[in-house]
């Protein structure tokens, strides 16, 4: 039986999913990051069978995560690069490091970020690149984007600038 699909779903979270949802595909990545690039050095690397190892290069290859390049013709052997979108994945496979260790690793990190040039441990953190401010909750929600269908916009309550509300609560009612 062929599982939904989310690629066409409205929810952006949905369609990430869609391309990125299943674990393997992930720890693919994660290990792109570090490097990898062939079949065998993922295969080794993840202790994954062969066939389920090219479902999810094919499904990462498909979504536009990773290229895949020839590197050689005789017999003919590929690699998988990272593109733009793959890595463009980086902070939410920093983000999703950072959660583990504060929540599921008791005898502490395995796993840290750390500045390159310095090597002191960095915090990930999700932050708006317009006001440097951390996005956490109450300060920050989601909300309808402007290409949201009915039932989107439903599901998340309309946006009222602070400054809005508050004028509109200054002015005489008529």
């Amino acid at each position: 039986m062929r599982r939904k699909s989310f690629g066409n779903m409205q929810c952006p979270i949905a369609r990430s999913l869609e391309r990125v949802g299943e674990w393997w595909s992930i720890l693919i990545l994660r290990d792109a990051f570090h490097g990898l690039t062939r079949f065998d050095q993922f295969q080794e690397n993840l202790g994954i069978a062969p066939n389920m190892l090219t479902r999810r290069l094919n499904s990462l290859v498909e979504a536009g995560l990773l290229e895949r390049r020839r590197y050689n013709e005789r017999p003919p052997r590929d690699e998988y690069v990272l593109t733009e979108t793959g890595r463009d994945f980086r902070p939410v496979l920093w983000a999703l490091l950072a959660w583990g260790n504060k929540h599921f690793a008791p005898e502490g990190p395995s796993v840290i970020v750390v500045d390159s040039q310095t090597g002191e441990q960095a915090e990930p953190v999700l932050v708006d690149r317009t006001s440097g401010r951390p996005l956490i909750a109450p300060d920050f929600r989601s909300a309808p984007g402007p290409a949201a269908d009915a039932r989107t916009r439903q599901r998340h309550a309309p946006v009222v600038p602070q400054q809005a509300s508050v004028q509109a609560a200054d002015e005489p009612v008529p």
